[in-house]
């Protein structure tokens, strides 16, 4: 997989990208970075990328002309059209389903957007799908393209080394065998509940088994699997109505 992420600051992109699992999965070549500096596409010698907005009003506004000459230098050197996503306040909002479906992607082109914006004309004509990391506003893309790459790389097989290491996370997958319910139900088994949608994590531990006086639950130390299975799977159906009532 690679990201193409069009960005007035490449380096800030580059730097974060060289660090922690994305960065190991890029120096193992199963990950490929490459920023595009909108500014080498520039209108003018002076490097210009933005204007003020037609009809006035504060700020200003990333022309597209640029933008759309650096994806197209882009989708010279890959198969067909690449996907592309606008970081954007107004886009939908980032999802871990969301993720797993991009970790198909062979081409992912992340566009940064700066100012008030970019030109409309521009998103109408190369954007695929608006992304959204939040219900706030950043000063520029780059921070949201870092978390889209960090959440959809680590889905790419062979990046965490053990497969099952993103399985149970929070959001991951509902429980197995569950069956939906308006109102969640216990099981008449185990006694958790059947609800079916995306849940929590349920909680960790590690030595010591013993920290400020809480010990470790034993049922973790008991070596019984299916004890420790329906345990957790009671655990994160717990969080999840205490932490996210809404899911």
């Amino acid at each position: 997989m690679t990201f193409h992420v069009l960005t007035l600051f490449p380096e800030m992109v580059m730097q974060a990208a060289s660090h922690s699992v994305l960065g190991r999965a890029v120096k193992s070549g199963i990950i490929a970075v490459n920023c595009v500096n909108i500014r080498d596409f520039a209108v003018n010698d002076y490097g210009q990328v933005d204007d003020t907005p037609y009809g006035g009003g504060a700020g200003m506004v990333m022309m597209a002309p640029p933008i759309y000459d650096a994806f197209a230098h882009v989708q010279a050197g890959t198969a067909g059209k690449p996907h592309v996503i606008y970081l954007s306040p107004q886009g939908k909002p980032f999802t871990q389903q969301k993720a797993q479906a991009l970790a198909a992607q062979p081409d992912i082109v992340l566009l940064c957007g700066h100012y008030e914006g970019v030109d409309e004309r521009v998103i109408e004509a190369i954007v695929d799908e608006e992304i959204s990391i939040g219900d706030y506003v950043l000063t520029g893309g780059e921070p949201a393209a870092l978390v889209v790459m960090d959440a959809v790389s680590r889905l790419v097989p062979g990046v965490l080394g053990k497969e099952a290491s993103h399985q149970d996370e929070s959001f991951a997958r509902p429980m197995p065998d569950a069956t939906p319910h308006k109102r969640c139900k216990p099981c008449e088994q185990c006694g958790a509940c059947t609800h079916s949608g995306p849940l929590l994590e349920y909680p960790h531990y590690t030595r010591p088994a013993v920290f400020m006086g809480k010990e470790v639950p034993q049922v973790l130390l008991s070596g019984h699997h299916g004890r420790i299975e329906t345990w957790r799977r009671k655990q994160a159906l717990e969080r999840t109505r205490t932490k996210r009532p809404d899911l």
